[in-house]
């Protein structure tokens, strides 16, 4: 966990995004890289190709906006990241000026860094962007961060592992086995029943154990929907770190009916470490 990618978002949480980005680098000492995220381009205004150069140039932030967001994610690192955390040879912090309009970069980007943190996106205008965020989890072949509304002073102390059996989930554990050897606690929330056929939760805490992680085993039972009885007992336990896989059902079925990895998304209040 030595590389992190930041895309910045002109959203009403966007401190939190990067002070979460923060407290998760002083873990490992990891660089942290910015850069600017333009609006997205709509596919139908994309497809004119009289039209298209020109609103590729109005999508593009000028000068102003770009030195306005790298003077805020500069002022952010220095403040949170530690007075010493300055460019040099080695730099601890970094801002790039130009990546391409809309989100496509940053799914290609994010393959050539540990982890990407993201903002939790909502549905106001203000809010990080559900886009931004599934680029990551699905072109990157990285795990992300979702950094809560409010930035957490600690991460990955306590560490809530959302165990449904699935290949999504056994992949993210093993993204996550730099934080998880560093923890004080780990426990696996055996969902009643899991979501696929696959290992129990003793199962994958021997796994752990055996990999120098000691954990427990803490049986979750349905009384609400998944997602749900996941952030509230992963909240009751002390967790400040939830580690899911992202969409065991499929993310369109997740959409229209709804599910545990769009609710968790949507509605956490601490840290979640995810991938597909």
């Amino acid at each position: 966990m030595k590389t992190i990618l930041v895309p910045y978002e002109a959203h009403d949480r966007i401190d939190a995004t990067l002070e979460t980005a923060c407290v998760f680098g002083r873990l490992f000492g990891s660089y942290i890289e910015a850069f600017p995220l333009s609006p997205p381009l709509s596919p139908f205004l994309a497809a004119d190709t009289v039209g298209a150069p020109m609103v590729y140039e109005a999508a593009k932030l000028d000068a102003e906006t770009k030195a306005r967001y790298r003077s805020r994610f500069e002022r952010v690192m220095r403040d949170r990241y530690g007075a010493d955390a300055v460019a040099g040879q080695e730099p601890h912090f970094q801002w790039i000026d130009e990546g391409p309009v809309g989100d496509t970069f940053v799914g290609s980007q994010a393959r050539v860094f540990d982890i990407t943190v993201v903002g939790r996106p909502g549905t106001n205008v203000n809010d990080a962007r559900m886009a931004t965020l599934e680029a990551a989890l699905f072109d990157s072949g990285r795990p992300i961060l979702i950094a809560p509304h409010h930035p957490p002073s600690r991460i990955g102390e306590t560490i809530g592992i959302a165990w449904n059996r699935s290949p999504e989930t056994a992949r993210v554990v093993a993204f996550a086995m730099p934080v998880l050897k560093q923890a004080k606690r780990v426990f696996v929330m055996a969902i009643e029943g899991g979501s696929v056929p696959g290992p129990s939760g003793e199962q994958l805490t021997l796994y752990l154990t055996r990999n120098g992680i000691p954990a427990e085993v803490v049986e979750v039972r349905r009384t609400q929907s998944v997602g749900e009885m996941i952030l509230s007992e992963a909240a009751r336990q002390g967790a400040d770190l939830l580690i899911k896989g992202a969409y065991t059902q499929s993310r369109l079925r997740q959409i229209i009916f709804g599910g545990s990895t769009r609710h968790i998304i949507y509605e956490t209040g601490m840290p979640v470490f995810m991938a597909h």
